[in-house]
């Protein structure tokens, strides 16, 4: 069995013996269990270590907050009589207060391997914060769902936020432990890290590619309820920044597509005509949708389904990202009038269009409006830049 962080700490003394004495903190969320489905929290503290804080990110602790903006507050858990501080409250960055509630933090979050899931901001705020209370952190490593696979823009200088830590791209290729050592190294951070690695995970491996096939897959947010939505997840994101349904009140949400309107087939047609080689690697289904809340609830919708998953998946092929791009410019062709770009605060950002503030700069939002743009113009200028990515990031692999 492939055995995360988390497991390998609970099955070695010795991993645990710097533990010994101190008190920890624990960063979680649903999908912090171990390989029998124990959450982390109760697995360390029937371990004999002094659990003595918890910590949740976007969505909480417990994984039951919905949607962009919708905040959790600190509480005490009534089980287990100890604080639970909110990473997606009043702040987003740890607090003196936190910090002072532990010696050690350790970072056991399930990623999706997509620069703009906010767990990945969160690592490196832990590590500023740890830097500056002489705190450790050390994350107890899980894997990349999405593999190695890297892929779309570098975030502009400028565009930083919570959904956008730092100048990488869209699929970063990463699992966390790794992300953790590209921080340190990248804003010269000071800081006591260790990666608790896990065993016998091999990321180009079928037919998870990145996920493997003897671990149950636990939602990390509520709407990351499959392994095709963590593979489709670095392009359907962008549906956030749309006026666009990203299938959210529905059972499949961030898998597909969809607006009362859409003529899904003239729409995959375009797609075909204009880049045929960004569609390899998945299946596009047209797919009819009543959203029961967000975007479009109570409307039929038409779109297309995206399937990176069964025969038709090739995780090397599979351009979720550029995929999706091609969606919005094939809208774009077929109406140019058509109002695609929703104006909305996005993650606490309010004077930038969230589709732009996703994208780490508004190139994407640009090659999408301007009917002279070819494919070959976006996909010249992330190749470039994927490259850079993955020349910087080879040391920091750990697999």
């Amino acid at each position: 069995m492939t055995l995360f962080g988390i497991d390998r700490l609970l099955a070695d003394p010795t991993l645990r013996k710097p533990l010994e004495g101190r008190r920890i903190c624990l960063v979680a969320h649903p999908a912090s269990v171990t390989a029998d489905l124990s959450h982390s929290i109760d697995a360390l503290l029937a371990a004999g270590l002094n659990v003595t804080a918890a910590m949740g990110p976007q969505h909480g602790l417990k994984g039951d907050k919905q949607d962009n903006m919708v905040e959790t507050a600190d509480e005490t858990d009534p089980r287990l009589g100890i604080p639970v501080f909110s990473l997606y409250g009043e702040v987003r960055r740890p607090t003196g207060q936190m910090m002072s509630s532990a010696d050690v933090f350790l970072f056991d979050l399930q990623d999706l391997g997509c620069r703009i899931y906010t767990f990945v901001t969160t690592l490196l705020y832990l590590l500023e914060a740890a830097a500056q209370a002489g705190k450790e952190v050390w994350v107890l490593d899980r894997p990349n769902p999405a593999g190695r696979p890297v892929e779309g823009t570098l975030l502009e200088p400028g565009w930083e936020s919570f959904v956008g830590a730092g100048p990488m791209p869209m699929r970063h290729g990463l699992t966390m432990g790794e992300m953790g050592q590209w921080f340190i190294r990248h804003f010269g951070l000071d800081v006591a890290y260790r990666v608790i690695e896990m065993h016998g995970w091999n990321p180009e491996a079928a037919p998870g590619f990145g996920w493997p096939i003897d671990r149950v897959w636990i939602n990390p947010s509520p709407n990351a309820a499959t392994l095709n939505m963590a593979r489709a997840y670095a392009g359907t994101v962008m549906l956030e920044g749309t006026t666009l349904s990203e299938g959210r009140g529905t059972t499949r949400a961030l898998e597909l597509f969809a607006a009362p309107g859409l003529d899904a087939r003239a729409i995959h047609a375009e797609m075909q005509r204009l880049a045929p080689h960004w569609l390899t690697g998945a299946k596009l289904r047209e797919i009819f949708v009543e959203p029961t809340f967000h975007k479009h609830a109570g409307k039929l919708c038409s779109g297309l389904f995206i399937h990176a998953e069964g025969p038709w998946y090739e995780p090397g092929a599979f351009k979720p990202w550029r995929l999706q791009a091609l969606a919005f410019k094939a809208i774009r062709n077929l109406d140019s009038a058509y109002d695609l770009w929703r104006d909305f605060p996005y993650e606490y950002e309010f004077d930038k269009l969230a589709i732009d503030v996703i994208n780490g700069g508004s190139s994407l939002r640009e090659w999408v409006d301007d009917r002279a743009a070819q494919a070959g113009d976006l996909d010249a200028r992330a190749t470039l830049e994927e490259q850079r990515w993955e020349e910087e990031v080879t040391s920091c692999r750990l697999y």
